[in-house]
């Protein structure tokens, strides 16, 4: 697989990765940038913290090679790596001071200079005056930023993150994900995070590397994985997505079940097998319909991709309503999400008849194999 990564400060050519008989990494190739933050993202057991292991040098590859700066370093340690490591679990030692749990990555270095750098790192990351404090006696937030000091003390070449924010409330959560990326930022360090959150992921990265089943099977920038998926997998664990099969409906136009719709991509549609379309929820427009030209003897054509439906569930989910509709000419469910409106109600309710328009523009080609 290709990529289209910034640079070729670090490679990895070809990695893969079995346990026992069972692959867990296939064909993996993957560059990053020098100044690139990328999340590995996917489900759990998708090959992410193992490719993570790897790069770090605590799991071994059986095929293929990792590369820094056009040297291969697959055989070197971890320690020769320089690899800075944050764990989900923290990993601080509980008998240890903050100051101290910095300190603890800063061997070889004169004790004063040690001390003066870690004061340093915990002042980066807003914890200086709790540098006595032990880890029983911090936060989850305080015990991860701790962590992330220790991490980047030796000024390591590249920052690995394990799920570095799964174990934290979703209010501290919010507040790491900006300070990670301002300390990533302020450092110009390289940063690779494993995460299954695709909020965290899309929040976070310069670049997004999608993985299923152990291979790589998109990476993009994030706003261009959002808006246009490669595959059904892709559209569905990034965000939400309606998705139907398709089949083709001369120039420029599919049908789903009996309703034509027009879309940009319509014309790859004859050199597939098994296509799909999708669209996003909250591309999908509502409107009431036309009852007066519906009922009138010479009634005027609907415009493309207006499609009648109907309203089978209202779901209120504070800043935005989520709206099911059936739509009988395509045989299918459509979901639509509006943003919610002054005074908290939407004009239709469960049973109403209304209209339904898909964009073509917003419509994206899945599931397409040439």
């Amino acid at each position: 697989m290709g990529t289209d990564a910034p640079g070729d400060w670090l490679e990895l050519r070809g990695i893969g990765k079995r346990y026992g008989r069972q692959p867990v990494l296939e064909d993996i190739d993957l560059s990053i940038g020098e100044e690139e933050f990328v999340c590995l993202l996917g489900p759990s057991g998708c090959g992410k913290t193992t490719l993570l292991r790897i790069l770090c040098g605590i799991e071994p590859e059986h095929q293929g090679r990792v590369w820094l700066k056009g040297q291969d370093i697959s055989d070197w340690a971890p320690a020769q790596r320089r690899f800075g490591v944050v764990f989900q679990s923290y990993a601080l030692f509980p008998n240890l001071s903050a100051l101290d749990n910095v300190m603890y990555g800063l061997k070889g270095m004169g004790r004063e200079r040690a001390r003066k750098l870690a004061e340093d790192m915990l002042e980066l990351v807003g914890l200086v005056a709790h540098r006595a404090k032990y880890p029983a006696q911090l936060s989850g937030g305080q015990q991860q930023r701790v962590a992330l000091a220790r991490a980047l003390a030796p000024s390591p070449r590249l920052l690995l993150l394990d799920e570095p924010l799964s174990a934290l409330d979703a209010q501290v959560r919010g507040f790491l994900r900006q300070e990670i990326r301002r300390l990533q930022r302020h450092l110009r360090i390289p940063t690779v995070m494993v995460t299954h959150d695709q909020d965290e992921a899309m929040a976070m990265a310069d670049r997004i590397v999608l993985m299923d089943q152990g291979r790589i099977v998109q990476q993009s920038a994030p706003r261009q994985l959002y808006a246009r998926p490669a595959s059904t997998f892709a559209a569905r664990f990034v965000g939400r997505m309606n998705v139907w099969d398709a089949r083709p409906d001369g120039q420029g136009r599919v049908r789903v079940g009996q309703q034509t719709l027009e879309m940009d991509a319509a014309e790859r549609l004859g050199a597939t097998t098994s296509p799909q379309i999708g669209i996003r929820p909250e591309q999908v427009i509502l409107r009431d319909r036309d009852w007066a030209n519906e009922r009138a003897p010479l009634p005027v054509p609907a415009p493309p991709n207006r499609v009648p439906v109907e309203v089978s569930d209202v779901v209120f989910c504070g800043a935005y309503i989520q709206v099911r509709l059936e739509a009988p000419t395509m045989g299918a469910t459509v979901e639509a999400e509006l943003t919610t409106p002054t005074g908290g109600e939407l004009p239709w309710s469960r049973g109403d008849r209304i209209e339904a328009e898909l964009p073509s523009r917003a419509l994206v080609l899945l599931g397409a194999h040439v």
